[in-house]
């Protein structure tokens, strides 16, 4: 948030143009280190928008830096992530790429011959 959201329409347009069928997007998640890897890297290239990107974290994490709940770690929620969200949908309507799942061709399978080395692992 704050340092690449105001891209979301120029990145969905490229993949659109470079053939993708389908789109999806996932909130920045900050796990465990990852949480003070980014803010130190945040600090240290972006020390002006530092205290706002971690504050729009937060409202979208219901107050914390990061929150493992299901749904909400993927998406967030409150009225920046509702933004989010409602940006990259009408993005990925005007771009026709709302298909969810591609038929897969199953003909093309071909289970591995029983004299295959695909499963042998040498430990």
């Amino acid at each position: 948030p704050a340092l690449n959201d105001m891209e979301i329409e120029q990145i969905v347009a490229a993949g659109a143009e470079a053939g993708a069928v389908s789109a999806g997007y996932i909130l920045l998640r900050l796990p465990l280190e990852v949480r003070d890897v980014f803010r130190d890297w945040l600090a240290k290239a972006y020390p002006e928008r530092y205290r706002h990107v971690m504050s729009l974290i937060r409202q979208m994490r219901g107050g914390k830096d990061y929150d493992a709940e299901w749904m909400k770690r993927m998406r967030g929620e409150g009225p920046y992530a509702d933004l989010i969200a409602r940006r990259f949908e009408a993005a990925i309507k005007r771009h026709g790429l709302t298909r969810r799942s591609l038929d897969l061709d199953c003909t093309r399978f071909r289970p591995p011959r029983p004299d295959s080395e695909q499963m042998c692992f040498p430990f």
